[in-house]
């Protein structure tokens, strides 16, 4: 069995992830851990995890964490995984990290973008990008890995075969997102007020949203190609799920079946991505509570565009799921092992 340490065990992503992996046929959770709940048990913070023979929350301590554990993940704020991932891999662990402190592969674009202190540069270049379905055997032979963001997880698997295609301009990209509040974490704000929120939606961080850099980094790296994002988030009244629906501009006239087949051979082999009949519809619902991303494309032969539509569970594929897939294959396990194969429906 492998031993799983958590760290931020108290937030949504921690807590998603205690759910799956007390499924998994090949892992014991063996320590939580909280900043501020030490001694705790975790059923008192999430009673829906009652009765599941949790271990208590512990303290955080980097030789702890790297002796007790096979893995740690980490679903901390950002800036606690920079200053602690280093130290658990230095003294023989290995660290699957959902913060985003190892996404960037430029220390200055993070600073710009994050607006904190960067980690140690020869860290990120260590760091293994977990797009899994991209990034498979740098994943499977890495000690660290960069779970990607929910936003450019959606974004990326639409996106990523149309850029490596050539048939469409990589600068004329716009992203239009709308995500559930559990994107924004379990902290108490204004901006997540339920009278505030409820029966409304609106756009935020327009033009500076943190996940941009990240996509237009990935986008690049597969096409070998400079790219811009014009990447607009939303935030609507739902607990989960991100829809992405992504426009660009076809340098060649393909067929909405050509682009069909093009995801279609793209993703044979991959368990979690499911490319729906071309001109569908995909729909947040349909994948709640699964690791699963649904991709449906469209041309709209007027404009010259092809228009995409991603649908992931923010909390699963685009989070909890996702690093545990990435384990999965770090661990040359089957890659679907201790991850729901039939989403929540209704």
């Amino acid at each position: 069995m492998i031993r799983v340490g958590i760290v931020g065990a108290t937030g949504y992503g921690g807590a998603e992830l205690v759910r799956l992996l007390a499924g998994h046929p090949q892992v014991r959770i063996a320590n939580l851990y909280s900043s501020s709940s030490e001694g705790e048990p975790l059923d008192k913070i999430f009673p829906h995890v009652y009765n599941l023979g949790l271990p208590a929350l512990s303290s955080i301590d980097a030789h702890h964490l790297s002796k007790e554990n096979d893995v740690v993940f980490f679903a901390t704020p950002a800036g606690v995984s920079a200053q602690l991932s280093p130290q658990v891999v230095e003294m023989g662990g290995r660290v699957i990290d959902l913060s985003g402190d190892f996404r960037l592969e430029s220390p200055a674009v993070y600073q710009s973008w994050y607006k904190r202190e960067p980690a140690a540069e020869d860290w990120i270049k260590q760091a293994a990008y977990g797009l899994t379905e991209w990034n498979k055997e740098q994943v499977a032979g890495a000690k660290l890995i960069a779970n990607p963001g929910c936003y450019p997880t959606a974004t990326l698997l639409g996106l990523l075969p149309l850029a490596k295609s050539g048939w469409v301009d990589p600068q004329s990209w716009i992203v239009d997102a709308k995500s559930g509040v559990s994107g924004a974490g379990r902290g108490v704000s204004l901006g997540v007020h339920f009278s505030e929120l409820n029966e409304s939606i609106h756009a935020y961080k327009i033009g500076q949203h943190q996940h941009t850099p990240e996509i237009e980094q990935e986008l690049k790296r597969q096409s070998g190609v400079e790219t811009i994002v014009q990447f607009t988030p939303h935030l609507i009244p739902m607990t989960r799920g991100i829809l992405a629906t992504a426009y660009g501009k076809l340098t060649t006239q393909v067929s909405a079946d050509q682009i069909q087949e093009l995801l279609l051979s793209t993703y044979a082999d991959q368990p979690f991505v499911r490319v729906r009949p071309a001109g569908s519809h995909p729909r947040t619902k349909e994948v709640y509570g699964s690791n699963y991303c649904d991709i449906a494309v469209h041309v709209d032969e007027r404009t010259g565009r092809v228009i995409v539509l991603s649908v992931i569970d923010n909390v699963v594929k685009g989070a909890a799921g996702q690093a545990i897939h990435n384990m999965n294959v770090m661990f040359d396990l089957p890659e679907t092992a201790g991850l729901p194969l039939v989403p929540v429906f209704p």
